[in-house]
């Protein structure tokens, strides 16, 4: 062996031995601060239990989920009181009896429109002629 090779030697396993130490003082730092923060964890729970907040929290999430569910239960109770009576059922043809009268009610307004005009031919013809002059004046308006 040489003397170069024996230099090299002892560098590498001095430099090994520095990353042992510096391993073994970080794995000392983090269990230090691990204690620090457990402690601080154990303090943070015990003022937070002594204030009453996780008591308040949780009555608040109780109240919250008896609301919800029995704002539930009302509304499946509704539904099923309308569907019970009818009320769905009905409400549907009410709705399709109005269209039906409607339609009917526009078909008599063109019936006796007709008829006017059938009845008043010159009348129909001048209201046309009015109707026109006065498309006319108004787009001249416009422009």
């Amino acid at each position: 062996m040489t003397a170069e090779n024996r230099n090299v030697g002892k560098s590498v396993g001095t430099e090994q031995s520095y990353n042992a130490e510096e391993t073994a003082q970080a794995i000392k730092d983090i269990a230090r601060r691990i204690r620090q923060e457990s402690a601080k964890m154990r303090e943070t729970v015990r003022i937070i239990r002594q204030s009453g907040a996780i008591d308040e929290l949780t009555e608040a999430v109780k109240e919250a989920s008896i609301a919800a569910r029995d704002t539930s239960k009302e509304i499946s109770d509704v539904a099923r009181e309308l569907k019970d009576r009818g009320m769905i059922r009905d409400t549907a043809v009410a709705v399709e009896a109005t269209a039906q009268t409607a339609k009917e009610t526009g078909q008599t307004i063109s019936d006796m429109s007709q008829q006017a005009k059938d009845a008043a031919p010159e009348i129909s013809s001048g209201l046309s002629k009015g109707m026109e002059a006065a498309k006319e004046k108004v787009k001249k308006l416009e422009v």
